[in-house]
């Protein structure tokens, strides 16, 4: 799962409470979070389109290893170039690669900005800002549209996990001698 939106949409938020639900259903997962990715293994790249390709190239391979291990592999990424994403969905089988495009509008991001990254990216501090100078482009055709301003995390938590049951991928581990 892929969820893609502007910084401070609650990608993060909601992905973190997604994992702990499929924790509680004894479930395989895995939340790779591009902010933690982004100060470790590719620490090395910076916000130039090219840069922001590669990040998200490498984060969709660290994901594909997690889900041939078998575990439900959680994105929460800003993601800003359709094509990025969509060369993802092309690198695995059909029905593997579900975006999740969580819409919140820049004003409602800038209310919460928790980090402070819209102020010093409207002060020049911080260039190349998603939404600010650089673009996003919100996906055309999300399996799932979460609209963080108008619902609870709860909410948005209810929507994501009832896909993923309709979808029947959720698959508890069995503990020796349990019957599901």
């Amino acid at each position: 799962m892929v969820y893609t939106g502007l910084s401070g949409s609650g990608k993060s938020t909601v992905a973190a409470a997604v994992e702990h639900e499929l924790y509680k259903l004894n479930c395989r997962s895995y939340l790779l979070d591009g902010d933690n990715l982004r100060n470790g293994i590719n620490r090395d790249l910076g916000f130039l389109p090219e840069d922001r390709s590669e990040n998200i190239r490498r984060i969709g391979e660290i994901a594909k290893l997690f889900a041939d291990a078998g575990m439900i592999t959680l994105v929460a990424a800003i993601s800003p170039y359709r094509q990025d994403r969509d060369r993802l969905r092309a690198s695995v089988q059909p029905g593997e690669f579900i975006e999740i495009y969580v819409n919140c509008s820049m004003e409602h991001c800038e209310k919460r900005d928790p980090k402070g990254l819209y102020k010093k990216a409207r002060s020049g501090e911080i260039t190349h800002f998603t939404g600010i100078s650089a673009p996003y482009e919100p996906p055309l055709h999300p399996e799932l549209v979460l609209e963080t301003a108008k619902q609870t995390v709860s909410d948005s938590v209810h929507d994501v996990m009832s896909y993923i049951r309709h979808r029947g991928l959720i698959h508890p581990i069995k503990e020796e001698g349990e019957e599901f």
